[in-house]
């Protein structure tokens, strides 16, 4: 990819990084919960909470990717197409079994 060439995730960067700060300060906070030796289910509680959001963040980033890097590899065509639909169906199954 080129440096006039921008990624899926351009147009929504401010966005994307504002939830990733926020999952963040979640992370920090089970580390808070272990120091203080909160409860069990409550520190699971905040571990499926951070891991939601991590999921749903990397959906839309896949989705982003998907319209945007597949969809122009396509309609150039050749092996950079082939690529790009490699590339997006291995993340899946990565998605997937996580």
């Amino acid at each position: 990819m080129t440096t006039e060439q921008a990624h899926g995730y351009s147009a929504e960067k401010t966005s994307h990084l504002k939830r990733l700060r926020r999952i963040e300060g979640q992370v920090r906070g089970l580390q808070r919960m272990v120091e203080e030796d909160k409860y069990c289910i409550d520190i699971l509680t905040q571990v499926s909470a951070a891991t939601k959001a991590l999921q749903s963040f990397s959906l839309e980033l896949l989705d982003e990717h998907l319209q945007h890097c597949v969809v122009a590899a396509a309609q150039r065509g050749g092996p950079e197409a082939e690529e790009k639909v490699r590339e997006a169906s291995d993340a899946i199954a990565r998605l997937v079994r996580s």
